[in-house]
């Protein structure tokens, strides 16, 4: 039924337009299958402006308030997202498979830079940065649930070989991996506020619950400490706080869940409000520039925008 709603839809958008049937064929214009590694780029000599496009239109006919705003060039796959030093500019990583690599991107899905740590990449999955700059990258990928070499690296950008690790393992697993019903630890999203880090888990059994743990941001063994457990009825793969501290966004596998409260005991208790990302790829990084704006990733390599 849904699937029947957006077509009508995008029919209706397709029939006010002016442009005529030998546009809308046009073999320029993209469509929705793009390749696990990065597919067609945006931008090339003889494409379509984003506004022009059948796939532009048919995101905003179906998500009202989302933006298709490039595809990042030369990133073997986007994971994860963190603001960086520049306004537009933004921290992204490839996971598991692939170089311990930082790539540096802007809005228009260019290469800035690639900075390169001296660590392992086990299983890059999330980017956090706390008020002082620092990076943390979370290697806590872990599809079976059977790792136990799960740490954060805490770096810098400015000064990428000098980084720190905080090794953790998780105060309430004893097997490795658990039962299948129980397979609720690995994590995908991050977020870092005073003083802490905050791990989202990917509920890989039930997917109904994403728990919470802790970390403070300082180098050295941890024990993450559960501190709540949230009704996502989904697969987490992104979190960030926004500017106010006020807004939590989770991301899931093309849809989005806010949760407000005025700080974060209020919103791990606030109800999530389901937002229907549907059509817009493996969704897997997620970041605020203000509080009512987010930029999103796929691991395919678009580069979106929502507007709450």
């Amino acid at each position: 039924m849904r699937t029947l709603l957006v077509l009508t839809t995008l029919l209706g958008v397709l029939s006010n337009s002016s442009c005529s049937q030998a546009q809308s064929d046009d073999p320029t214009a993209k469509t929705h299958k793009e390749s696990k590694k990065g597919g067609k780029k945006d931008g090339k000599k003889g494409k379509k402006n984003k506004e022009d496009t059948l796939e532009n239109r048919f995101i905003d006919a179906a998500i009202p308030g989302l933006s298709k705003l490039a595809v990042i060039s030369k990133v073997p796959e986007s994971s994860s997202l963190a603001l960086a030093d520049q306004p537009g500019t933004f921290y992204t990583n490839a996971d598991a498979g692939n170089s311990p690599t930082l790539y540096k991107v802007d809005l228009k899905g260019n290469l800035l830079q690639e900075i390169n740590l001296p660590v392992a990449n086990h299983d890059w999955e999330s980017l956090a940065k706390d008020d002082k700059g620092n990076l943390y990258v979370v290697d806590a990928g872990n599809n079976n649930n059977s790792r136990k070499n799960l740490v954060v690296y805490r770096l810098n950008p400015a000064a990428p070989q000098q980084v720190s690790q905080i090794p953790f393992s998780y105060a309430d697993q004893t097997d490795f991996p658990p039962k299948k019903e129980n397979r609720n630890f690995d994590c995908e999203a991050s977020i870092w506020h005073a003083g802490k880090l905050y791990l989202f888990t990917k509920d890989r059994a039930q997917q109904s619950t994403s728990k919470v743990y802790t970390l403070n941001d300082q180098p050295g063994q941890q024990t993450a400490k559960l501190i709540a457990k949230l009704a996502i009825p989904g697969e987490v793969t992104d979190a960030n706080l926004s500017p106010d501290g006020k807004r939590l966004a989770l991301l899931g596998r093309e849809e989005l869940f806010i949760l407000e409260g005025n700080d974060l005991n209020a919103i791990f208790k606030a109800t999530p409000r389901r937002i229907d990302l549907g059509g817009a790829g493996q969704t897997e990084g997620l970041v605020f520039t203000d509080n009512q704006t987010l930029i999103i990733s796929t691991e395919q390599g678009s580069l979106y925008q929502y507007k709450l």
